[in-house]
């Protein structure tokens, strides 16, 4: 079963096709076993798609989901010291918001669950969430300060992501889980100064891509910086751009390449 999506949001996002040819949309479920199934596929799917972009920074970074039987209670998360590009389905950790294993055989990263519970707990619209130390991103990130409008892939964080202007050493305290919570609002990314990016979204699929294209954003405006001064998209013209691709339908529709190539080339992380 799938979702419907408004005409008129489809109809903004995609031109002319051919009679008969269907907009993929995210999916529904008939049971909570076949909806668990789905994200625990769609999180290895995540990771190993951090993998592949190079996300990984020693045992650092996770990514979150909801389990649909107790979603406000239970979130699956990456095994602690498990390599990105290896985690299979069945690999993945079940556990609550005071951090018990409730079904799994590794250990969890402290960190992921002092940030992770804390956030899904801020944002009960938020199915899951992705972190890491990227790159470009803990660069970025180092500076205080959000990122500019200065392309249009930057425009889907325009007025829409937060600044956690502080840094109280590796997460492992419960209020500095609160603090990043409280930061993220009602956006779907924050940027974490001196440590790195974090995003949420309605699937997996767009927690990921919001990641990767904020990733790749704040390394745009380092080498815009780095050559001169960016000349800024204005105001209404950002909240235009915005409004067709930072929507959460285009997250999970522009994660959709990233999905055909990770399950194409890593069948294994169905097991």
């Amino acid at each position: 079963m799938t979702t419907t999506l408004p005409a008129a949001m489809v109809n903004a996002l995609f031109g002319p096709r051919p009679e008969g040819v269907e907009i993929p949309q995210p999916p529904s479920f008939d049971s909570i076993a076949e909806e668990r199934q789905y994200r625990k596929e769609q999180l290895a799917a995540g990771l190993r798609i951090f993998g592949r972009f190079g996300f990984s920074e020693g045992v650092a970074g996770h990514i979150t989901v909801r389990d649909p039987e107790r979603p406000s209670e239970w979130f699956w998360v990456n095994p602690f010291g498990k390599s990105f590009s290896r985690i299979r389905a069945s690999d993945l950790v079940l556990v609550d918001h005071e951090g018990h294993i409730v079904q799994g055989q590794y250990a969890v990263n402290r960190a992921a669950l002092v940030i992770h519970s804390h956030v899904h707990a801020a944002r009960p619209d938020a199915i899951a969430a992705a972190h890491a130390h990227s790159l470009h991103g803990k660069a970025f990130s180092s500076l205080g300060i959000k990122l500019a409008p200065i392309t249009q892939d930057a425009c889907a964080f325009y007025e829409d992501h937060g600044l956690y202007s502080e840094f109280g050493g590796v997460a492992t305290e419960v209020d500095e889980g609160v603090r990043i919570g409280e930061a993220l609002g009602k956006h779907k990314a924050v940027i974490l100064q001196n440590h790195g990016l974090l995003t949420v979204g309605q699937s997996v699929a767009e927690a990921i891509w919001w990641f990767i294209t904020l990733e790749r954003s704040c390394q745009a405006q380092l080498l815009a910086m780095a050559a001169g001064t960016p000349k800024l998209i204005d105001h209404e013209t950002a909240l235009g751009v915005r409004s067709q691709v930072g929507t959460p339908f285009a997250g999970w529709f522009q994660a959709r390449p990233l999905w055909d190539q990770i399950t194409h080339s890593d069948p294994d992380l169905f097991n």
